[in-house]
């Protein structure tokens, strides 16, 4: 999803993201938080860094083409 400005990082909501819907959060200054407007999600950046990385191991094997599943182990 393209940024819409050239401010502050805008992070995928992790709590949308692992349903598959590609939600950007926003950050509020005076709190020093994140939020979502669709699911109403409320995190600081290290927890949404933390669960970011947690989705990313959903799509590990993503580019890679897998032929032989004696080897693989999930």
């Amino acid at each position: 999803m393209a940024q819409l400005g050239k401010g502050k990082l805008n992070y995928r909501c992790p709590s949308c993201f692992f349903r598959d819907l590609d939600i950007d959060m926003f950050y509020d200054k005076e709190k020093k938080e994140y939020h979502c407007i669709r699911c109403q999600y409320v995190a600081s950046e290290d927890e949404i860094l933390k669960m970011n990385e947690e989705i990313r191991t959903r799509y590990k094997y993503m580019d890679r083409r897998i032929t032989d599943f004696e080897d693989f182990s999930f």
